[in-house]
């Protein structure tokens, strides 16, 4: 198989984006905090812009802008003055979801290409031929598409750019819809700000007609108007034969907020704002190498450095294989059990697993688990690293020491601690340490294999 598709990694800094380009990324993608989906924790102004794509250029890889918050009228205003700048850089595209911004750089920057974000929810075949008559030269599918929906998108647009996403967080509505963060903290999600209300630590408590919804957020819960309204829109989608009428309400309370419930519904699907799992797709690679699949896209622009550094070799290799022929590598699924994850799903690009499936692929993923402990800061003329420890880690285990050119395993031995001399514990976050690691280079990073 000659073709293989684009790798593409989140940048939230300057060191995440080298990480990408050295563990196998062709591209990464970053955004000003005023106009994409990452307000914060956001290195990249200008300055970080322009440094980041000059040296992207000069590796050969591609930088993409991401530009794709749906603005109000103030940011409409300032939108062309303030990316002046960003376009006279030079990045290899522009990724957009709102239609006016979209017309806007049209207009102005003709050749700067467009790629259209997750954002504008493009989930069937016409939409992306809307889009493309519009001058957008690539589509950033939906995650809620099926494997066999984006083959026939990709069969029925023959001649336009498709981008998917492969791993990272999901959102709990339609990407990007969700305004869980704007309810509970003013901070909207279309706006870069979203706090992820969904992924917070709720308990549960049952509410029953007459019960409290909370004191401390003075919340007037009529019970029976809730069930009410519920069922009310269940029959509006096919009436009781279809769908059971809804009969609880629970309250919900976030572990930093004691005291403050709320009310929350179920009915035969669920609850409705707890945790999704995490995307995790590597299994499919090759199907959608296959496919012809321009781009495989991996989120998450706020997570570590080891993140980037463990996806990125990952997916290079399973992108490898599939372009080579070699069937997929098991130990990928374990390779990606060491980051920090709430469990993982490969969301709806297969709609029904079988419980054979389901073992099956528990059973790889766990074979191997393991936590970032360390990043290799220097390496001395006697060979030894010095280590800037991130986690625990003792005389005796087991470290996988992750690089470029290839990781290998070594049995921790003698440690010398900053300050301290000889020691048998690399205590935790804010400790240094010196070791010897076998081949290594600055930049490295470790992570402690737990079985």
């Amino acid at each position: 198989m000659s073709f293989s598709p684009e790798l593409l990694l989140p940048a939230g800094t300057l060191d995440k984006m080298r990480a990408a380009y050295d563990f196998g990324a062709d591209a990464v993608y970053a955004g000003q905090p005023r106009y994409s989906l990452r307000a914060r924790n956001n290195e990249f102004k200008l300055e970080q812009l322009a440094s980041g794509i000059a040296e992207a250029h000069a590796r050969g890889k591609k930088f993409y802008v991401a530009s794709n918050l749906l603005p109000h009228n103030t940011k409409v205003k300032t939108y062309l003055a303030d990316m002046a700048p960003v376009i006279a850089m030079q990045p290899d595209a522009l990724i957009m979801a709102d239609p006016g911004l979209i017309m806007m750089v049209r207009e102005t920057w003709p050749d700067i290409p467009v790629h259209l974000s997750v954002q504008a929810n493009t989930v069937n075949y016409m939409g992306v031929k809307f889009w493309q008559k519009l001058g957008v030269s690539r589509i950033i599918l939906s995650r809620e598409l099926s494997l066999d929906e984006v083959e026939e998108i990709r069969q029925q647009c023959p001649d336009i750019e498709l981008e998917v996403f492969v791993h990272g967080a999901l959102c709990i509505a339609y990407s990007g819809r969700c305004l869980l963060s704007g309810y509970f903290n003013h901070r909207d999600p279309n706006q870069g700000t979203c706090t992820n209300a969904c992924r917070w630590d709720y308990q549960v408590h049952e509410a029953s007609e007459g019960s409290d919804s909370g004191d401390a957020q003075r919340i007037d819960l009529d019970f029976q108007q809730a069930l009410d309204s519920a069922n009310q829109q269940f029959a509006a989608c096919g009436g009781a034969e279809r769908h059971p009428l809804a009969n609880k309400v629970y309250l919900i309370e976030e572990r930093s907020r004691p005291g403050e419930t709320m009310p929350i519904m179920e009915d035969e699907h669920g609850t409705y704002i707890m945790n999704s799992k995490d995307l995790r797709a590597v299994e499919h690679v090759e199907r959608l190498v296959k496919m012809g699949i321009d781009s495989l896209k991996i989120e998450g622009r706020t997570k570590s450095l080891y993140y980037v550094a463990r996806t990125a070799q990952v997916y290079r290799q399973a992108i490898d294989d599939a372009v080579a022929g070699r069937p997929f590598d098991l130990g990928l699924l374990a390779e990606l059990e060491g980051l920090a994850n709430r469990g993982y799903t490969d969301g709806f690009y297969e709609r029904h697993h079988t419980h054979e499936y389901q073992n099956y692929m528990t059973g790889h993923s766990q074979a191997k688990r393991s936590q970032y402990v360390g990043d290799v800061l220097t390496v001395g003329a006697d060979g030894r690293a010095r280590v800037e420890v991130k986690n625990r880690f003792e005389r005796g285990d087991r470290l996988e020491v992750i690089q470029p050119g290839g990781n290998h395993e070594i049995i921790v031995g003698d440690m010398l601690r900053d300050g301290h001399g000889p020691v048998d514990v690399a205590g935790g976050s804010g400790v240094y340490v010196e070791m010897d690691l076998g081949q290594v280079q600055p930049g490295a990073l470790l992570a402690k294999i737990l079985q």
